[in-house]
Parts: structure tokens; C-alpha cells; sequence
């Protein structure tokens, strides 16, 4: 009877468990498109077979259409394989913004919130500059000083994020820090930087996952509009921002705008959609 009881428990445990972790299907319809966001950045090739940068000028301005989805722009390039290529640029430069943000921001407020005192006045005087300059106006300033290029508006949109994740990374880390099982490793000898790595590090970086996952939407669309203000490559680069800066000279053909705007827009969305389901399933 034990045995039985004990079995039937098991069995309920682990089906609440798959509940739990059950993707409803806005999740994964999520998952579907940044998968394909993805796939076009690594392997743009499968997807079509038009050169992104040689158009035929013959058909140019084109409709959307079976042999063109997206239409074509000015040039007679297929606009559709101009996104697919973009993609590459777009994606690769959010994901250094966040590694910069992630790397940076919560090494800051790692070091912050662990060890206090005048270390802690010192980031948190850091961050408190970061923080007195809005995010764009700062990515901006600091594109400017290293130069127009995608990677180094990536590197601005990184640096411009830094603040968040060390304020967030900050306040988990002295919540961490007075949990019990921390202050039963300081008495059993621990040193300081092994109960920092070993303890405080994986349990404050929790909050950091679905912060990041956020922070990469948010880069891209950051990344976008400087690409939209001249900030990134020049043509024939085929950033997202960049097509939608070129489309709006030619408002008598709304798809060059459209398109790349609603696979910015639908990418963003489906991130941040992601990064919601994250922190409800943390």
C-alpha cells in the first residue's frame, strides 16, 4: 500500500510538472519565428536564391507577387532576400548588445551588491551616469565617437544597457546574500570569492535570463533605428532599419517599408512575448 501511495504521488508530481512547463501556443508560435529570425541569419541561402545586392532593373518597384513576396525595390532587387540577408546583421549585432549589456552590467552589480561599502558607492555613482542619459540620446553619443558601422552601433546599444542589468543584477545579489544557505557557508569557512561564484552568482543570475531575452528585442529595435538614421552600414547593406530608411523615399510603393517593418516589428514582438513566459515559469 506504501508503495502504491508513494508511486501515485511520483506520478502526480510529474505530470504537474509537465503542466507546468506546457508552451501555450502563443509561446510557440513565438519560439517559431525567432527560430526562423534565426535560421535566415545562419543559412540565408535555403530561403531564396536572388542576390541580395544585383537587381534586374527591369523589375524594378514591383508588386508582392508568388515570384517576389516581399516585391522589389528600386533597383530590381528582390526585396524579400534583401530582408533574409539583413537578418544576419541585425540579429548578430543584438546579440553582442546583450552580451555587452550581460557581461558588463552584471559584473558590476555582482561586485556591487556582494561586497557593499565604497565599492558599491562606486558602481552605484557609475550607473547613476548611465542611467541620467536616455538609452538612445547615450547610443548615439557613443556611436558617434567610435564610428558609423552596425557592430559598433552594437557596442553602443550594449554599453547603453549596462545600467539595467547591473541595478537588476545588484538587487539580486543582496537578496541572495542574506539567504540562509550563504550565511551557513561564510561559518563553515567558505571564502568570500567561492561562496560569490559557487552560491551567489547562479542563484542572483536567474532574473538575468528573461531580462536579456527582452534586452535582445529591445536591441534590435534600438539597432534598427540607428541603422534608420545613417548610424550602421552603408548601402548596399540590407539591415532592417536601413531598408525601411530607403523605403520611405518611394511612398507610392508602401511594401518597401511594410515588409522589413513588419518582420521587425513581428521578431521584437515574439521576443518579448518569450521573454513574458520566462519570467512566469522562472
Amino acid at each position: 500500500m506504501t508503495l502504491a501511495s508513494t508511486y501515485s504521488t511520483s506520478r502526480v508530481t510529474a505530470i504537474g510538472r509537465l503542466t507546468a512547463l506546457r508552451v501555450p501556443p502563443v509561446v510557440a508560435l513565438s519560439f517559431a519565428l525567432v527560430a526562423l529570425a534565426i535560421a535566415w541569419s545562419l543559412v540565408p541561402s535555403l530561403f531564396t536564391s536572388y542576390d541580395p545586392v544585383n537587381g534586374v532593373p527591369a523589375q524594378k518597384l514591383l508588386g508582392p507577387s508568388v515570384a517576389h513576396w516581399f516585391g522589389t525595390d528600386h533597383l530590381g532587387r528582390d526585396l524579400y532576400t534583401r530582408v533574409v540577408y539583413g537578418t544576419a546583421s541585425s540579429v548578430a549585432s543584438a546579440l553582442i548588445a546583450v552580451v555587452i549589456g550581460v557581461f558588463a552590467g552584471g559584473l558590476i552589480g555582482l561586485l556591487a551588491g556582494f561586497f557593499g561599502g565604497w565599492v558599491d558607492t562606486l558602481f552605484a555613482r557609475l550607473v547613476d551616469v548611465l542611467l541620467a542619459i536616455p538609452k538612445f540620446p547615450l547610443a548615439v553619443i557613443v556611436v558617434t565617437a567610435i564610428g558609423f558601422d552596425t557592430t559598433n552601433a552594437a557596442i553602443a546599444t550594449g554599453v547603453s544597457a549596462v545600467a539595467l542589468f547591473a541595478r537588476v543584477m545588484r538587487s539580486e545579489v543582496i537578496k541572495t546574500r542574506q539567504a540562509t544557505f550563504v550565511e551557513s557557508s561564510f561559518l563553515l569557512g567558505g571564502s568570500r570569492w567561492h561562496i560569490l561564484w559557487r552560491h551567489v552568482l547562479p542563484n542572483a543570475s536567474r532574473s538575468v535570463l528573461p531580462l536579456a531575452v527582452l534586452q535582445f528585442g529591445d536591441s534590435i529595435l534600438v539597432i534598427a533605428s540607428l541603422a534608420f538614421l545613417g548610424y550602421g552600414d552603408p548601402p548596399p547593406a540590407s539591415d532592417w532599419g536601413l531598408l525601411i530608411s530607403i523605403g520611405k523615399d518611394y511612398l507610392k510603393w508602401p511594401w518597401l517599408v511594410y515588409a522589413p517593418a513588419f518582420v521587425t516589428i513581428a521578431t521584437v514582438l515574439s521576443v518579448n512575448r518569450i521573454s513574458r513566459w520566462l519570467r512566469k515559469t522562472d
